[in-house]
């Protein structure tokens, strides 16, 4: 919430409850606390997703992404390696790459022509000697020296995860073995093809979506689709796994074709019956995507990227916030090399579930919005995170809010807020 003129303006107290099932609503609204959070976590100890490694598979091939607010270059050089730098000329500051992704032999600044390698190495500086004697760059100028920034790099099964801070612990380390795991049942020894992007901005702080991507329990009562045609219960078998450190979470589920079908739902009173029907069936048809019952897999990485299997919709997501209450969610969907033609029928069909049309997730785009508008006028007041407890550990129920309370534990630690001491 930014601060107003006049006698009647109020100042946020930034206490925080000492017990994680209390969000304070001032964290979705504060201009200060947006600006600290570009400092505190996205140029801090954390990994942020850049790209995927198949979409830098030549040499010259490059990406321009963001880690928060922060322009990178991602590309990958005639050596074979794939390097990060800021997307920033060091001269006057304008970026250094225009388009989203691309093919390059080298960078100009359309500025003042200031060239860069595809290692991020100032190459070139146009006019360095000055015309007829007269001008150009001082004799201690140094071009070594006016090189963006690099970034530290990891590739975790064709993930390319970035970040600014020297600080941030091996990739390995940071993800924990469970999280690992569940990235490379998806990903491991497949080589990912691209069906697709979009770029869906959405009317909300980032951490709203986030939110909801932890939100295991939401799903089956906000997505009508989901009941409907059985894809997703919360009487299938699943569960949560939520990462030692709470930052990263899994939520899962798997066919059980003896539960009964959707008593749960009709004894709470929640939609579960629907008099609509598919006009093509064959959208929900499906096949065992690494050989288990697993249909459903949202997995987090603190602090903004998603990898998704919904029945065999594969994609990852990358949230970038763009303002306190603006943020880009991009999407890219996934095949994979050895996919049948009618494997990957089956993929693009189902890539109509999610995105801001999708069957399943239009709900999602518009939910945040609809909270950032309800906590209006309530800066300083507090959503209720109880569900499953009050701690930040996994379960065998997706009943839960554990994996929201483990996203709030990591982001006050690297706010550094202070915490409200018990009575």
């Amino acid at each position: 919430m930014s601060e107003g003129s006049g006698p009647a303006t109020a100042m946020v107290d930034r206490t925080w409850p000492q017990s994680l099932t209390e969000v304070p609503y001032w964290v979705f609204q504060d201009e200060e606390v947006y600006k600290a959070e570009q400092e505190n976590i996205f140029h801090g100890p954390f990994w942020s997703y850049l790209c995927l490694e198949a979409e830098l598979a030549e040499p010259g091939d490059f990406c321009a992404t963001f880690i928060g607010g922060q322009p990178v270059l991602v590309t990958r050089d005639h050596d074979g390696e794939i390097y990060a730098f800021e997307n920033r000329c060091a001269h006057r500051g304008a970026l250094i790459a225009m388009e989203h992704y691309g093919h390059a032999k080298d960078f100009t600044c359309v500025y003042h022509a200031w060239t860069y390698n595809l290692q991020g190495d100032l190459t070139g500086v146009a006019f360095e000697e000055g015309i007829n004697g007269k001008g150009g760059m001082g004799k201690d100028f140094c071009k070594a020296a006016h090189s963006p920034r690099r970034l530290r790099l990891a590739n975790v099964h064709g993930l390319i995860f970035g970040s600014l801070n020297n600080d941030v612990p091996p990739i390995e380390e940071y993800l924990g073995q469970e999280i690992l795991e569940r990235i490379e049942r998806v990903l491991g020894g497949r080589k990912p093809v691209v069906l697709g992007r979009f770029t869906q901005t959405l009317p909300n702080n980032w951490k709203l979506y986030m939110e909801n991507v932890k939100d295991s329990y939401h799903a089956s009562i906000l997505h009508l689709f989901f009941t409907t045609f059985g894809l997703n219960k919360l009487n299938q078998k699943g569960g949560i796994i939520v990462s030692e450190n709470g930052g990263h979470h899994v939520s899962w589920s798997a066919i059980n074709r003896e539960a009964e079908a959707a008593s749960h739902y009709k004894d709470q009173k929640i939609r579960s019956d629907s008099e609509y029907q598919l006009e093509d069936p064959s959208l929900v048809d499906s096949f065992s995507e690494v050989g288990d019952d697993i249909t459903l897999q949202i997995l987090s990485v603190y602090p903004g990227f998603v990898l998704q299997q919904i029945q065999n919709s594969i994609a990852v997501r990358q949230v970038l916030p763009t303002g306190v209450d603006t943020t880009n969610l991009n999407w890219t969907y996934l095949g994979f090399e050895d996919d049948s033609e009618e494997q990957q029928l089956i993929r693009m069909k189902q890539s109509n579930l999610v995105g801001p049309a999708g069957y399943v997730s239009m709900e999602d785009g518009a939910i945040g919005g609809f909270v950032q508008r309800g906590i209006a006028g309530a800066s300083n007041e507090f959503a209720t995170v109880q569900m499953g407890g009050d701690q930040a550990i996994s379960s065998e129920s997706r009943v839960t809010e554990a994996s929201i309370r483990g996203f709030w534990k990591v982001y006050r630690e690297a706010m550094g807020f202070s915490i409200e001491e018990e009575a």
